[in-house]
């Protein structure tokens, strides 16, 4: 063999692999580990926050249309503070409905029509409705709105249905302590949980921090416990733990990063004020004491806690400082949602510590670029068994939405970073397998292996 044929040798192997075609990830089940279903207008909210997330089973309170799954927070939140839609369109909304308030809305929806929240909405919708948020007319609007209200009139079975169209295998969902007491109906809630598990959100806790406050009367009320000192706290927050594992609830969740870093210093009980104003230091300190008590008592449970990091308060919300809280309590998986930007820092602890994982969560429904920057820049450096892929939307209309970008994206990873690794293509869909399902399926304990 002369030296030229060993030197086309490499570029005719590197063609053969570039033109081999994608994977087919379409009929690979799909865990949905952190989603919000149901925060959306027509369900509404309650002062501890959406209903859907408050009350079990929780139904529309009137007609759900096309609007209610466009207004939602993520989108409506956004077009509000970008300048999109004003105090004064805000107010034109509320006199109108239907299609004359759609129309009115489109010069600000077309300001955002290639973002990730509208494009993960308009392909969900495509796929479940067959119509395209993008080229609708007053005749298509009234179809898609009619099918939308008819869906919701029966939401949960619609929730079930829209699943198994997208191959959606598992739902966990953050859910407020009030939700396991608290249900529109018996029925409602035992439909609801028959096919949700849920995760109890601590960040409440934090906050209950001033004597007198009805959301602390009624959480010692329900729990039994009226919490006033180290002790009675504990009890209190073991009362809750247990209320919530009865109720089949599969973890943990807190989203402190919203407002301040990630540094959870352990602290002996006589460093906290439990009653009484407290200095801004003197809450950190609470602050910290109560995350600490949580992640003691889920460590004891092996259950999981998923992390809020990224995406707001930059400056203080890079995950860090959770490699701390994941060495003190190393039987608590810690799963960091999201990461945006902080994609070197979540690789690194991912990688380096046995109990800390990565949901790419929110990323396509911000900007699906975000997934393929973080999938390309962790397949290489962390284990696959660290990485899974939620879609933490607000209907399940955005999840499926978001769940096609990640197939698409994901396997576009794979055909690349598989070229000349020596795996063969039964390794290529189990590591995609693994990413989608099996990884969650692991660190939840809900769900079947699949192959």
């Amino acid at each position: 063999m002369t030296r030229r044929s060993l030197l086309l040798l490499p570029a005719a192997g590197m063609a053969a692999a570039q033109s081999r075609p994608a994977p087919d990830l379409s009929a690979l089940p799909n865990f949905c580990a952190h989603e919000h279903w149901g925060s959306i207008p027509s369900i509404g909210s309650v002062p501890e926050g959406f209903r859907a997330d408050v009350e079990a089973g929780a139904a529309p309170r009137r007609r759900t249309g096309l609007l209610d799954l466009v207004l939602d927070p993520y989108f409506r939140g956004w077009m509000t503070s970008s300048g999109s839609l004003t105090a004064d369109l805000a107010r034109q909304l509320e006199t109108r409905s239907g299609w004359d308030a759609f129309s009115l809305l489109q010069p600000s929806i077309a300001q955002h029509r290639f973002t990730g929240v509208y494009q993960c909405l308009r392909r969900g919708l495509l796929r479940l409705y067959n119509h395209d948020l993008s080229r609708l007319d007053r005749a298509a609007f009234t179809r898609l709105d009619d099918a939308i209200a008819a869906n919701y009139s029966r939401h949960l079975a619609w929730y079930r249905k829209a699943m198994r169209a997208a191959r959606f295998s598992e739902l966990i969902r953050p859910v407020h302590p009030e939700f396991f007491t608290r249900s529109e109906s018996a029925a409602g809630a035992e439909a609801e949980l028959a096919f949700t598990r849920t995760v109890l959100r601590i960040d409440p806790l934090l906050q209950l921090d001033k004597p007198g406050s009805s959301r602390r009367a009624a959480l010692a009320a329900m729990a039994g416990v009226e919490p006033a000192d180290a002790k009675s706290w504990r009890e209190f927050l073991a009362r809750l733990f247990e209320r919530a594992a009865a109720h089949s609830a599969a973890g943990i969740k807190q989203l402190q990063a919203y407002r301040r870093g990630l540094d959870f210093i352990p602290r002996s009980d006589s460093e906290i004020r439990w009653s009484g104003g407290r200095t801004p230091a003197e809450t950190r300190a609470f602050e910290d004491w109560v995350v600490h008590e949580c992640s003691k008592l889920a460590h004891e449970r092996g259950w999981p806690h998923q992390v809020h990091t990224g995406t707001h308060n930059l400056a203080e919300s890079s995950p860090l400082p959770l490699a701390a809280l994941a060495r003190r309590y190393p039987r608590m998986k810690i799963v960091m949602i999201h990461c945006w930007p902080f994609l070197s820092e979540a690789g690194w602890l991912a990688k380096q510590l046995p109990n800390v994982y990565i949901d790419t969560c929110w990323q396509p429904v911000l900007n699906p670029e975000f997934l393929r920057q973080s999938l390309h820049a962790w397949w290489n450096y962390v284990p696959v068994h660290k990485v899974t892929c939620s879609h933490d939307s607000t209907s399940v209309e955005m999840a499926v939405g978001s769940s096609l970008f990640t197939r698409e994206i994901l396997s576009e990873v794979l055909r690349e970073r598989a070229r000349g690794s020596g795996a063969a293509e039964k390794e290529v869909l189990q590591a995609a397998a693994d990413v989608l399902h099996n990884n969650a399926a692991a660190i939840y304990g809900a769900g079947r292996r699949q192959v």
